[in-house]
């Protein structure tokens, strides 16, 4: 009896010696550190609240408004289809219309150009002639129609809705609209007793280029559609001929009712 307790007694210290290793080890700094729990209080703010008041101007997951025409530019029309909308969802005041400049003349101006007729600077460049937005095609669509360009993209065009906040694409929308009424401006639209001066005559006074002329397109641009002799458009660029008419074939009558 005495031989099997001796035995066992090695075997039995190196259990205990474990045991009391393995107890030193299990402190409690992790479970005490200092950290926030979700619904519980806190010394460390003053209202003693560990949850937090959503940061001014943010908005959380699922609480955006995603499927306004604020934020898409488009609505549900009676057809079943969404629909672009000649309407700006906030005033265009002056300090929209400036900030859309601003914005414009950042963004676009490398592509569409400042006067908006896509003749950019990266057009000497070899890129593609962008969207001429003073021919009867851009101004014939719907200011929303520009919003939603920029938010999703078109053709070899990017969409921009990582550089512009949706405030910014619409008041770049407002920008375009204004842009267009002062590039196809007349004598008519001046109020009476205004002096009219030719921009030709003002560069020639001011000592400046004779920039008032027709702009050809730089032999290094891609041209998409073939260039075409006709009438002057505004901002003086080439004329395009619009877009390619879509043909869509007369659907066929439907069948007499079987009475």
């Amino acid at each position: 009896m005495r031989l099997n307790h001796l035995k066992k007694t090695p075997a039995l210290s190196m259990a205990a010696a474990a045991a009391l290793l393995l107890i030193a080890g299990c402190r409690q700094d992790m479970h005490n550190q200092p950290k926030m729990i979700p619904q519980r209080g806190s010394d460390f703010f003053a209202d003693h609240r560990g949850a937090r008041p959503q940061v001014l101007n943010t908005v959380a997951r699922g609480q955006l408004d995603e499927d306004s025409y604020f934020s898409t530019g488009v609505i549900q029309g009676p057809n079943g289809y969404r629909e672009e909308q000649n309407v700006m969802p906030f005033p265009a005041t002056m300090e929209v219309l400036e900030r859309g400049q601003e914005r414009f003349n950042i963004y676009c101006t490398p592509c569409h150009s400042r006067v908006g007729n896509g003749l950019g600077e990266i057009v000497q460049r070899g890129y593609k002639p962008a969207a001429n937005l003073h021919d009867q095609v851009r101004m014939s669509q719907p200011i929303s129609h520009y919003f939603y360009v920029m938010t999703h993209g078109y053709g070899a065009m990017p969409d921009y809705s990582a550089q512009l906040t949706p405030e910014d694409r619409w008041a770049v929308a407002a920008y375009i609209r204004a842009l267009q009424l002062s590039q196809a401006a007349t004598t008519a639209d001046v109020p009476a007793g205004a002096h009219v001066q030719s921009l030709k005559d003002l560069a020639a006074e001011e000592g400046h280029p004779d920039y008032a002329a027709p702009w050809m397109l730089p032999a290094t641009a891609v041209q998409a559609y073939p260039p075409i002799k006709s009438e002057g458009i505004p901002a003086m660029a080439p004329a395009y001929p619009a877009d390619p008419k879509i043909e869509i074939p007369a659907s066929k009558p439907a069948p007499a009712a079987v009475k």
